[in-house]
């Protein structure tokens, strides 16, 4: 073998080239997840397929407390809030929304039960091209929440509620805890299971899924969110950055009569 120190600069260049290029590679994304709700949440995070688990899956963070997750430069997936969480038995859901089963505080990569209201990262391993992100209420909607890279670029903000959607969820999709209060608001698809709401079968295209009444309603109360599947009023977020902040409940609201 070649001894070390008979190779070629122009070798030893390509190596510090490639490193470098490695390194880059590999450069991981901070999301600061951030709860201003006035009670405690349990956020949880699922990868997209072959992307690793970050954050072990779930955490709890107390109201007005801040907890950074560090993911992979390329990683995809979803964060969201769980709320109302009980994690003292497991013959029942450990949490009144968002659970992911088991009655675990660490999700392990497991998608939790919608409604849930969905914050949905596809990081970019190239820094020279955008990040992809949106807040989705398709599944459902239980907790308002924002989405800014921390230069807090408004091109790159994804704005709360203008409205308690709650608060406004018509009965016929409403999720209520043991005490009969609202703490979700299902979405039409989930509700009635109908290809008109679900944009499947014969309405699986943009042209045949249209916004429905209940969508139009998730629409007014959340405007900068995925309303339904094929909503087409831009909500998809492209920015370039390796730090994002996520707060949940950045309104005046968020449901401060839940239980803990």
């Amino acid at each position: 073998m070649m001894p070390w120190e008979t190779l070629t600069s122009a070798f030893l260049l390509l190596v510090l080239q490639f490193l470098s290029f490695e390194n880059i590679k590999v450069q991981a994304c901070t999301f600061y997840v951030h709860n201003k709700c006035s009670f405690p949440i349990w956020p949880a995070t699922a990868s997209n397929q072959g992307h690793p688990v970050i954050a072990n899956g779930g955490f709890y963070l107390p109201s007005g407390k801040l907890h950074t997750v560090k993911a992979p430069g390329d990683w995809g997936g979803r964060f969201w809030a769980r709320t109302g969480c009980n994690f003292n038995s497991i013959h029942k859901p450990g949490c009144e929304t968002g659970d992911c089963g088991g009655g675990r505080l660490e999700c392990n990569g497991t998608i939790g039960l919608p409604p849930a209201t969905l914050v949905e990262f596809s990081l970019q391993i190239d820094k020279n091209k955008p990040n992809f992100y949106d807040v989705s209420l398709v599944d459902g909607y239980n907790l308002p929440v924002s989405v800014t890279t921390k230069s807090s670029s408004t091109k790159c903000s994804i704005k709360g509620c203008l409205q308690d959607l709650k608060s406004r969820c018509p009965q016929e999709l409403h999720v209520l805890n043991a005490k009969g209060e609202v703490v979700a608001c299902k979405s039409a698809c989930m509700a009635f299971n109908l290809d008109s709401f679900c944009c499947r079968g014969e309405f699986g295209s943009p042209d045949k899924c249209k916004p429905s009444l209940y969508s139009k309603m998730f629409k007014h109360a959340c405007p900068s969110y995925f309303s339904y599947a094929y909503d087409s009023s831009n909500p998809l977020v492209a920015c370039s950055s390796d730090d994002y902040i996520i707060t949940f409940c950045p309104d005046a609201w968020g449901g401060e009569h839940m239980s803990t």
